[in-house]
């Protein structure tokens, strides 16, 4: 039966969150607030719960969602050759609204769906998200709405659009802030030099070149003095998360390697904001939920967490 919990009561807080973490582990999806917008999340590990995710969106495996954690450390459990410069970019912006678009852990057993060996990890910066994600561990999480309609701003708007297909509504109020339009994480790809935005978002690209000079914008050419990348480093990553065109406005184990699996496992104690690493999802693409969802330019929303 579905149940929406209002977590801005500390009893519903805490009891929605046990029924959350039961339904994650029963496979089913549930909503819950993050930094950016509402995200439809489900265990990142289990295809059938991405099926389920997917299939509550409406969406196809060829968008597939991002994937939020809880901490920093949790980024090399689940991407691999991961670049200093990401790693800048990381301790700069998480918990936030930057998704970085990564080479995949190759001895992880997951299916996200089409992402040709990539993932989109983000660390939200929202307490219900994060103390969800401890209790869980990484979630696939997509922007909370049906693929075309507007990101979801708080839990009764997500109801609105998904319904039963989801076990639990975490209810946390409005995000990111009451009277103020929904907005995406920036998504970066991070699998090619020189990194490019591929959705732009939060983090405005001012504050990504403070820390990566030659990060390119959405549609920007690369520079006539840098050398072209090889054509398979270039190929750009297939994601998706709480999709461009879905929050724009039409807007990741038990087969892992046991030091992927220690890196990712949730803590007993809940995580806090100085474990800067949340994501996703609509992804990875709920992002973001989340909310975030990614549909990468051509290797893994890049158009919600």
């Amino acid at each position: 039966m579905t149940t929406t919990y209002n977590c801005t009561s500390e009893d519903q807080r805490t009891e929605g969150l046990q029924h959350a973490q039961r339904a994650i582990s029963e496979k089913k999806c549930v909503v819950l607030p993050t930094d950016t917008v509402y995200g439809i999340a489900a265990d990142a590990f289990s295809p059938l719960a991405v099926t389920m995710l997917l299939a509550s969106k409406g969406r196809s495996r060829q968008m597939p969602p991002p994937v939020l954690i809880p901490r920093i450390n949790a980024l090399d459990g689940l991407a691999t050759d991961v670049p200093a410069d990401a790693r800048a970019l990381a301790q700069a912006f998480w918990p936030g609204g930057l998704t970085l678009i990564l080479h995949a852990q190759p001895s992880l057993d997951w299916d996200l769906g089409e992402t040709k060996g990539t993932v989109a990890l983000r660390m939200p910066d929202d307490q219900i998200a994060l103390e969800l994600l401890g209790l869980t561990g990484p979630l696939a999480v997509s922007s909370a709405n049906r693929t075309g309609q507007e990101a979801a701003q708080t839990a009764s708007e997500a109801r609105l659009q998904l319904a039963e297909s989801v076990e639990v509504y975490l209810e946390g109020g409005f995000r990111p802030v009451k009277g103020t339009a929904a907005l995406p994480s920036t998504i970066v790809d991070a699998t090619s030099i020189p990194f490019r935005v591929v959705r732009q978002g939060a983090i405005e690209l001012e504050r990504l070149r403070e820390i990566v000079p030659s990060i390119l914008g959405v549609g920007e050419a690369i520079p006539a003095e840098l050398p072209a990348a090889d054509d398979a480093a270039a190929e750009e990553p297939q994601v998706e998360e709480a999709a461009v065109e879905e929050a724009a406005g039409d807007a990741v184990a038990e087969s892992a390697s046991a030091s992927a699996v220690d890196a990712v496992a949730p803590r007993d104690e809940a995580p806090t904001m100085d474990d800067a690493p949340a994501e996703v999802t609509e992804a990875a693409a709920v992002e973001d939920p989340t909310q975030d969802t990614v549909k990468p330019e051509a290797s893994s929303e890049a158009k919600s967490e």
